[in-house]
């Protein structure tokens, strides 16, 4: 029997993917638990416009990344914080930290979870960080880290 599955399932597929299955696992076990449902013509229609839909709504979110990451890439982001005389930081700078100053400058909403430190930035200086945006979009934005002039 052919069924379109509506969840993930260990050794048997992913979720939207149609499998042949036994006639007697498909009737008593999948459809009855709600895993999986039988395809028939209608259910593939229904399937292949929500995967058209799908890929409309992904290709919608790469492309306004695209345009993010180009903006995030035409600046480079001046934070000012303590340091030593010998260039490290009193403390460091996190990729929250970083998030909300991106969020700051360009006034938009900037997660904590697109930027990608291999370890916080703890001395003075400029850097390459790696973004990875929404719709596997990723780059590389320039970040300086300066000294507040104490006086």
């Amino acid at each position: 029997m052919k069924i379109i599955l509506l969840q993930d399932m260990p050794k048997l597929g992913k979720t939207c993917e149609i499998k042949n299955v036994a006639d007697g696992y498909a009737r008593n076990y999948l459809i009855p638990r709600g895993l999986a449902k039988e395809a028939t013509k209608e259910e593939m229609t229904k399937l292949r416009l929500l995967e058209e839909e799908q890929r409309s709504k992904e290709e919608k979110e790469r492309r306004k990344s695209e345009e993010l990451l180009q903006k995030l890439q035409q600046r480079r982001f001046h934070i000012r914080v303590k340091a030593g005389s010998s260039g490290k930081l009193f403390g460091a700078v996190t990729s929250t930290a970083l998030a909300d100053h991106i969020s700051e400058e360009l006034g938009i909403d900037f997660d904590k979870k697109h930027i990608e430190l291999e370890e916080n930035l703890k001395e003075l200086g400029d850097f390459k960080i790696d973004v990875k945006l929404p719709g596997s979009v990723k780059g590389k934005i320039s970040v300086t880290l300066e000294n507040i002039e104490e006086g």
